[in-house]
């Protein structure tokens, strides 16, 4: 039998409820859900108004988080496979803040005068957890392919997903794929601004009164071989399907007809050919907030329209592990497929009567044979999974070539006016935008006056420091106004919120993410949107290079001994149609630990090469720690000579 999709062999978690089985969310029969969320006492000291957090023993530190997860996954894959180091190993990592702590002490540095430290330079940025632990922990094998997802909530979903489709095209015989996140007083009192954290413990996910969520911290890595080959290692579960989507409707609330999301939840359903009427469980994204819980109700009629499964609200008992929730809720599901147990919900009594939703008050002892992932994100990146207790049959994926378009490049920031004009977008909107959304969109403009309409395609953004000088003026804003003074600024800190303007302006309805684990993220995202193409997820993608960079980004670059870079965006089509004037031949990312001087141009910069009518066979960009390659086969241009609208 012919089977497809990945197979879980090990893994290791880290919650607030614990470690290893214990930081899923799924206790014994008859049990109520137990909750991590307590009164959280760095909050507290900063003066929030709702400081309420779950907290995982080891620390607020993500790199501490991220070690954690890895050993005990390393641990369980001795036992589970014992050679699996001799094997080709792929690492599909994420995280919504990073290094966001080192981030606080270095923007502190900063505006006391001072020059940062090299190593509180390299600590400040959001791979610098990613560098840390596996720079450090030995023996491990070169990673390849590598890459790290930096698309907020959806995170670690979209990086399970990513390592499926690695191991679907046989890039790797075995994926290290999850996330990893800490609480921190900068992302935390951006929620509060926002006005999306509870005021009361325990949050309320699809209840009356529900009034928002507590954040928490935690990290987890699962580890997939292909379903078809699982070289004598026992599945613990398979991850079966992979969906995404963006709403292109706004930066932060969802599309609240739930088409979106329910457009991803549809294609994992169908990629692991599995009937909606047989889904036990739904694992919610269940942020307790009322337009995204309504907005999640509609999406699950429209993907489950027969289908009656228990819903379960990880966020109410573990709090929102930003880039972890993906990883650690699928770990829920998986638990809840090897115990035979539906978990319950913190709250099952005065469900909003306009809901349906199944929520237990107490865990159920039950056969649970699939179970669906939902996941959302800031600039409505959706994603979903479908995890079964069984391999689903299936034929193996037939991978599609891939074909580019000219590359376009914007080095001169428009004015508000000018970007108006380009975009055919509102001035009021756009000027609440940060640079690096409108070095972005002045890019997709130029590269739609190119190749025309976007509408449908996805998206794919890569950064070298991403929103490095965001950050640094919403810190100084936040330190001299209070926790509460920046509603408006907190979500373009998101390194997704380029993608998620991007979908809005433009349409881009299909896959939408960000990616960087290094100097090389604009090579990384080529290397995504291929990926999705490749692979059926999406017919076109738009990938967008691009950085902002000031003050901030240039003192972290020379204490840490980077590439100076550069402010600008490079953007171009990556489709499956045979009309781009080049073919991908081959996409290589690797995280290799190795050190070496040359560190290639970062960012942006490394995909400039591609603007050139005669661009070089290959695209490089290197690090001390990561490298990305691009080999292309050059075809003929098929009548997409430049009619740029943008200066260059």
């Amino acid at each position: 039998m012919t089977v497809r999709g990945g197979a879980i062999v090990a893994f290791g978690a880290i919650s607030s409820l614990g470690e290893g089985e214990d930081a899923s969310c799924v206790g014994a029969p008859g049990e109520p859900a137990r909750t991590g969320i307590t009164v959280d006492d760095e909050l507290t000291r900063a003066s929030f108004a709702r400081p309420f957090a779950a907290r995982a023993a080891v620390g607020p530190a993500a790199d501490a988080l991220l070690r954690r997860a890895l050993r005990s996954c390393v641990a369980d894959l001795d036992r589970a496979l014992p050679d699996w180091r001799s094997l080709r190993v792929g690492l599909s990592l994420a995280t919504s803040a990073g290094g966001m702590r080192g981030a606080e002490k270095l923007f502190a540095t900063l505006r006391a005068g001072h020059v940062p430290s090299q190593q509180e330079a390299i600590d400040a940025t959001y791979f610098a957890p990613m560098v840390s632990v596996f720079s450090e922990d030995a023996p491990l094998p070169v990673l390849s392919p590598a890459t790290l997802v930096l698309t907020a909530c959806s995170a670690s979903t979209l990086a399970l997903g990513l390592g499926l489709r690695w191991l679907e095209r046989d890039a790797c015989d075995l994926v290290l794929a999850g996330g990893f996140d800490g609480v921190s007083v900068f992302v935390a009192s951006g929620f509060e601004a926002l006005r999306a954290t509870t005021a009361h413990l325990p949050p309320r996910p699809f209840c009356v009164g529900r009034d928002g969520m507590a954040l928490g911290e935690g990290a987890a890595l699962l580890a997939l071989v292909p379903a078809s080959r699982t070289r004598g290692a026992s599945p613990i579960a398979f991850v079966s399907g992979f969906g995404a989507s963006a709403d292109a409707v706004h930066i932060t609330a969802p599309d609240r007809s739930g088409q979106g999301l329910a457009r991803a939840a549809a294609a994992a359903l169908a990629d692991a050919g599995v009937d909606p009427r047989s889904v036990d469980l739904v694992s919610a994204h269940a942020t307790a907030t009322p337009f995204n819980d309504a907005a999640e109700w509609q999406a699950m009629k429209l993907a489950l329209p027969d289908a009656n499964p228990v819903v379960h609200p990880a966020k109410a008992q573990i709090g929102h592990t930003l880039g972890a929730a993906g990883a650690l809720e699928t770990l829920t599901c998986v638990e809840a497929i090897r115990r035979g147990v539906l978990p319950a919900s913190p709250h099952a009594e005065g469900i909003d009567p306009g809901f349906s939703v199944r929520l237990l008050a107490r865990a159920e002892a039950a056969p649970v044979d699939t179970a669906l992932k939902l996941s959302a994100a800031f600039g409505g990146a959706n994603a979903s999974l479908v995890v079964t207790r069984a391999a689903v049959p299936g034929s193996p994926r037939r991978p599609r070539d891939v074909y580019l378009t000219r590359a376009v490049q914007v080095q001169a920031l428009p004015d508000v006016a000018t970007l108006a004009q380009l975009t055919q977008h509102p001035p009021d909107k756009l000027s609440r935008t940060d640079g690096l959304c409108r070095f972005a969109l002045a890019a997709v403009a130029a590269l739609q006056a190119d190749v025309g309409p976007l509408a449908g395609a996805g998206v794919v953004v890569g950064h070298f420091l991403a929103t490095l000088e965001t950050n640094a003026t919403y810190d100084a804003r936040v330190h001299e106004r209070g926790i509460s003074a920046e509603p408006r600024r907190f979500p373009y800190t998101s390194p997704n919120a380029v993608a998620g303007e991007c979908g809005v302006v433009f349409g881009l309805s299909g896959p939408g993410l960000a990616v960087s684990s290094g100097l090389h993220g604009g090579v990384e995202a080529l290397a995504a949107a291929a990926e999705l193409v490749r692979a059926g997820d999406a017919d076109r993608m738009v990938v967008v290079a691009v950085d902002e960079v000031a003050a901030a980004s240039l003192a972290l670059a020379a204490a840490a001994g980077y590439p100076p870079p550069q402010s600008g965006a490079v953007a171009l089509l990556v489709t499956s149609e045979p009309t781009g004037y080049a073919q991908v031949d081959r996409i290589q990312s690797a995280f290799t630990r190795a050190q070496g001087p040359n560190m290639g141009p970062p960012g942006h910069l490394a995909l400039r090469p591609l603007v050139s009518p005669e661009p070089p066979a290959e695209v490089q960009s290197a690090s001390p720690w990561a490298f990305a390659k691009l080999t292309l086969i050059q075809r003929p241009s098929k009548d997409l000579d430049s009619k740029r609208k943008f200066p260059q």
